[in-house]
């Protein structure tokens, strides 16, 4: 079969069966292989981004969903000290007798079921010039919530701290630090601002005051917002005395070097109030 490059007689019937030459399969096997290349790349994309997605719906920090509040520029002399899970009996009280002796003001994420169970808690919050936010009804992980899930648990927080307290902030927390988009959208249309952190003691684990003061100072840079515990989401009476010796021992530790503890909405108003200076200037 002279003429036909890379074609060979069959030895069955004299028919001519197809082969091909090297340059052609090299040809073939640098395609395939882009190919799989491609499909590889691809796939190791779509995984990146599904991780991505998925650390940004619980990173404290970040802000792909949504702005969030999670603190002042690094080095600020101001620290925001926040509390999670309560109202708790006795350690939300024990926590209240510490702050009072440090002359500190500080920022409760409550949840409205420990709210109905405890008002009176709630009410010497308030009187001790703390600020008391929002932290659902009953807990759940929002990443998982429907919009009208979302809007019930928010509005029925906001109904039992109304009615133990009457006016109160408009600050919200999400559960384990989980949204959504729109988790965010129908926390805003309710007229609440979300609030995130950017340190944590991590004293939700039942660790010893110790552990969690080291781990406060490890990450602290100034302009802070503070994680702690003085409750726990699955039971009411969690033990947070652990918490309470921590929060006494770091209170005294930077106000020894010069910080100023603050509330949420007061450290708030003081970024409003540098951005503004900053757009005049």
């Amino acid at each position: 079969m002279a003429g036909y490059p890379g074609r060979a007689s069959s030895a069955i019937e004299g028919r001519v069966t197809p082969t091909f030459t090297t340059e052609t399969q090299r040809h073939r096997e640098t395609i395939y292989n882009r190919g799989m290349m491609g499909s590889l790349v691809f796939g190791a994309g779509v995984a990146a981004t599904a991780v991505a997605l998925g650390y940004q719906s619980k990173s404290p920090t970040g802000q792909w969903y949504g702005q969030t509040f999670t603190g002042l520029k690094v080095a600020s002399r101001q620290l925001a000290l926040t509390y999670d899970d309560g109202p708790n009996d006795p350690h939300t009280v024990r926590l209240l007798e510490v702050l009072a002796r440090h002359n500190v003001r500080a920022t409760f994420f409550l949840i409205g079921r420990f709210v109905k169970r405890r008002p009176d808690i709630v009410r010497e919050l308030v009187r001790a010039g703390h600020v008391v936010g929002n932290h659902t009804f009953s807990h759940p992980n929002l990443i998982f919530a429907s919009a009208r899930q979302t809007r019930m648990q928010l509005q029925d927080c906001d109904r039992a701290l109304s009615d133990a307290v009457g006016e109160h902030s408009r600050l919200f927390r999400p559960p384990f630090g989980g949204r959504r988009p729109s988790t965010l959208r129908v926390a805003r249309a309710l007229g609440l601002e979300p609030v995130m952190w950017n340190v944590a003691g991590r004293d939700w684990k039942g660790k010893p005051a110790e552990y969690i003061e080291r781990r406060v100072r490890r990450q602290v840079r100034g302009g802070d917002v503070i994680l702690l515990h003085d409750g726990g989401h699955e039971r009411f009476g969690a033990d947070r005395s652990q918490t309470v010796v921590a929060t006494d021992r770091l209170i005294a530790r930077y106000k020894s070097e010069g910080y100023e503890f603050v509330t949420v909405p007061e450290m708030m108003e003081r970024q409003a109030v540098s951005s503004q200076l900053s757009v005049h200037n």
